[in-house]
């Protein structure tokens, strides 16, 4: 196996200018520059990167553990990272905890024993409190992405759930509707508990009975399509508000199997969104949360407290786009 010194041969110059090319520790000029380059692909050579990182306390990676890779949301926050990530020359490790507390512990557990440099984090359901406990007392960083607690101690990246939820329904109670569904989820989540909390804001400010609105939570998705479709039955609701992607699937699918209209029968609106919404007819009203943006700014944010360890913590929160399409606008609602 080639080593530094065949390499400084090979080039004709020193062992210390070869280790300057490949840390970039000092200006080289660019003729030197290229006879190292040239020798280290002569040669052979490979740098022993554990090693390397072991001198410098640093691996130039980091870690991301997601609790849902397949939804669309968290697909685009990915890829936020990654493009962050590469741009500053940094490997990323990346898990999915798939809602699950153990196996989040252990992606964890495994991405900090790899050294990574830190670790970007949007906790499975019901892992947080005691997960973030320990995490407290690692060396390595830590930023929560997307599902954001109060009174914990580290950098947070979300989006402006409650404030965008409110809006949403300041709109549609302005266009006539009264009795809304919700179809909130598993609110153990903080994304989707601070959506519900805003649609009870936007209620309180258009001056609509909070008693009359249908709320349909649940911690397993796959069991929402029979409350659901109960609630639509009645006939109640103008208006379906869905809180993720995957709740509004669940929505569409119980409307098709009712035979209910949008927006014929009933408004429709949904947070997240699908990808390609011009294959949905009619196109749906979407609040959409700036995923990759927010994959971004989890990346600066970890390299900022890389930077500055002792600062105190911040929490970013973007904002989300109001996308209003056919699904409530070609809606007229009887006001009673």
């Amino acid at each position: 196996m080639a080593t530094m010194v065949d390499v400084a041969r090979a080039a004709g110059v020193s062992i210390s200018t070869v280790s300057h090319v490949l840390n970039g520790t000092r200006n080289v000029e660019p003729p030197t520059r290229a006879r190292v380059l040239a020798a280290i692909e002569q040669t052979g050579y490979r740098q022993d990167t554990l090693a390397r990182a072991m001198r410098r306390s640093k691996t130039d990676s980091i870690g991301l553990v997601v609790s849902d890779a397949g939804e669309p949301a968290f697909a685009e926050m990915v890829h936020g990272v990654e493009q962050e990530a590469a741009v500053r020359g940094l490997t990323l490790l990346l898990a999915n905890s798939a809602e699950d507390p153990e196996r989040e512990r252990r992606a964890v557990r495994t991405l900090l024993e790899r050294r990574v440099d830190g670790v970007i984090l949007a906790c499975a359901a019901d892992a947080a409190p005691p997960l973030l406990a320990d995490l407290q007392h690692e060396k390595a960083p830590v930023v929560l992405l997307d599902r954001l607690y109060r009174d914990q101690p580290f950098d947070q990246v979300g989006a402006d759930n409650r404030d965008s939820m409110r809006t949403l329904v300041r709109h549609l109670a302005a266009r006539g509707h009264r009795r809304f569904l919700v179809i909130a989820g598993d609110v153990r989540v903080p994304v989707l508990e601070e959506r519900l909390d805003g649609f009870f804001d936007g209620v309180r400010d258009a001056h609509v009975s909070a008693d009359d609105q249908q709320i349909i939570t649940g911690v397993d998705r796959s069991s929402l399509g029979e409350p659901i479709a109960r609630a639509l039955a009645q006939g109640v609701a103008t208006a379906v508000i869905a809180c993720s992607t995957p709740l509004a699937a669940a929505g569409l699918r119980a409307l098709e199997d009712l035979d209910r209209k949008t927006p014929a029968d009933v408004a429709f609106a949904t947070f997240d969104g699908f990808d390609y919404p011009d294959l949905f007819q009619p196109r749906l009203t979407t609040v959409r949360q700036p995923a990759f943006d927010m994959g971004v700014a989890a990346v600066r944010l970890l390299m900022e407290r890389l930077e500055a360890p002792d600062t105190s913590p911040r929490t970013v929160r973007l904002h989300q786009d109001l996308q209003l399409r056919e699904s409530t606008e070609a809606f007229a609602p009887t006001v009673a």
